[in-house]
């Protein structure tokens, strides 16, 4: 994946845009970067124009902020849309880049003509939620590559973690430059990220919800009641999948999202 820089208020950000046709936006999921996306991104070029974004404090993009909150980075999106001169896309958000998506949404609805929500909620966190983000905080401020060895693996169902150790490592491997200050400005964003229920329930386009039934972050039951809010909405509902699904069922969220893509 061939990438590029641009500067956001003096900031590095890095992204990729790659392919022709109608526009899909990837964004990933917190200590993932725009990596994640090679596989999907390989075979999406071939049919639309994919863009992916290291979102601030992750990948090769800066830390810019003590807290990232999920607008401030719904506006460094639209700030690398805006370089690219794109001004309608769909976009995908795996897990906290599906907190960004609907706040991207909220700000600029009429950029959007399909959502994704993969393994993500428009719900805001529950105290018990927020509460333990005050906790990781604490912890990452003084261990925070132990939490980071031990985070990644947690979030594959139990029995695909000795089937992708492989990817498991890779990812970990992946996040070891990432500093805890960009950790906390991420928790930070998380945590104070308000409920958007309403985002959906008053979308005019598509949405797409990739659910896994073992995902331990996003609790399947809880997400279930998001469905049912958008005029038009479309689940793929997966039975022995953690909250990694691109890579647990690679190949059945892949062709998902293409049909998904192919409708709009």
């Amino acid at each position: 994946m061939n990438t590029q820089i641009t500067k956001y208020k003096g900031s590095k950000i890095c992204f990729s845009d790659e392919g022709t046709g109608k526009c899909l936006v990837l964004v990933h999921g917190f200590t993932e970067s725009l990596d994640i996306w090679t596989d999907f991104s390989s075979v999406l070029k071939e049919e639309f124009r994919v863009v992916c974004i290291d979102l601030p404090g992750h990948g090769n993009s800066d830390c810019i902020d003590e807290i990232h909150s999920m607008e401030l980075m719904a506006e460094v999106i639209k700030y690398v849309l805006d370089q690219l001169n794109i001004t309608k896309c769909a976009m995908l958000g795996h897990s906290m880049g599906g907190y960004v998506s609907l706040a991207f949404a909220d700000k600029y609805p009429d950029m959007l003509n399909g959502l994704c929500l993969f393994h993500s909620t428009a719900f805001a966190d529950p105290p018990e939620a927020r509460y333990n983000r005050e906790k990781t905080i604490e912890y990452v401020r003084h261990h925070h590559t132990a939490f980071l060895s031990a985070f990644i693996p947690d979030l594959f169902a139990p029995a695909s973690r000795e089937k992708f150790a492989e990817a498991i490592e890779k990812l970990v491997e992946s996040t070891r430059n990432m500093t805890s200050e960009s950790i906390i400005a991420a928790q930070r964003g998380m945590m104070e990220r308000p409920d958007r229920s309403h985002v959906l329930a008053s979308s005019t386009y598509p949405v797409l919800f990739m659910l896994g039934k073992l995902d331990s972050r996003i609790p399947y039951d809880q997400a279930l009641l998001q469905v049912a809010l958008p005029q038009d909405a479309v689940l793929l509902s997966m039975g022995e999948v953690g909250h990694m699904g691109y890579i647990e069922a690679r190949d059945k969220t892949l062709y998902a999202l293409r049909v998904f893509m192919e409708g709009l």
